[in-house]
């Protein structure tokens, strides 16, 4: 499919949406935040420019003081989540990477998480919004139920989710599109046609109920790795988005208490 008919398609769903009287909604998180670097400032202006909340996970053992002046430089359009607690790969040799895996103790790896939030509230006060987003968005499936014994009241991986909530009092938003292609030498733009169609399919899935309709569609970025490509995509989504009259980007908070005041 052409740039030209993805983009067609996009519209034409959204404005399903109007003609079916709801609203299409979105939320934006963008991984493996820790200083003020240069493409966190593009980031968080972009942000700003667009008026689109941006929920950045943050990896507490990386985070310098630096972000917080930028964070809280927006206005309230940036809220932090916790990227696990070092970003460290501990799966064994072969196997997908993973932080927050089976491989150790769980006491081990929940204090972690424990120790990342009392970095992350500390640096960012306020701004600090308690859900979890683990490395590579693979944890062990022993983690729940202690995440919502720590007070966490979000967790944010990739894909459909199974369930709202997979325990009482955490509730489960992931992202759906990632706009960087992985596989190869390096990191790279995975193209206008492909995303804005696979954007278009999922909100298309959401409205005729094959796909759960209550969880926003999330868009998935990574600052650190984009080239060019990335953030004219960006620019020209969120100008698409703007023009449509059924579609709203919320706030990570929204997002986490199902759309109510957090």
């Amino acid at each position: 499919m052409s740039e030209a008919l993805a983009w067609a398609r996009l519209d034409a769903e959204l404005a399903a949406w109007k003609a079916a009287g709801r609203t299409a909604t979105l939320w934006w998180r963008d991984d493996d935040a820790g200083d003020a670097t240069p493409a966190l400032h593009r980031l968080v202006a972009l942000a700003q420019r667009h008026r689109a909340p941006l929920a950045l996970a943050v990896v507490p053992a990386w985070a310098t003081p630096a972000p917080r002046a930028a964070v809280a430089g927006a206005n309230g359009l940036v809220t932090v989540l916790q990227h696990g607690y070092a970003h460290a790969n501990h799966a064994p040799l072969g196997e997908k990477k993973n932080e927050l895996g089976p491989e150790r103790p769980a006491p081990v790896v929940v204090a972690e998480i424990a120790q990342g939030w009392q970095l992350l509230e500390r640096q960012f006060g306020e701004s600090f919004w308690p859900a979890l987003v683990p490395p590579w968005n693979r944890m062990a499936p022993y983690l729940p139920p202690f995440l919502a014994e720590l007070r966490f009241r979000g967790l944010s991986q990739f894909g459909p989710r199974a369930r709202r909530q997979p325990v009482r009092g955490l509730t489960q938003v992931n992202t759906h599109l990632d706009i960087v292609h992985w596989k190869g030498p390096a990191p790279r733009f995975a193209g206008t046609a492909k995303l804005v169609e696979d954007f278009a399919a999922q909100l298309e899935a959401r409205r005729l109920g094959t796909a759960d309709p209550g969880e926003p569609t999330g868009l998935l970025t990574h600052h650190a790795a984009h080239d060019e490509a990335c953030w004219a995509f960006l620019d020209a989504l969120f100008e698409r988005v703007a023009r449509a009259e059924a579609a709203e980007w919320l706030p990570a908070p929204y997002v986490f208490c199902d759309g109510a005041a957090a």
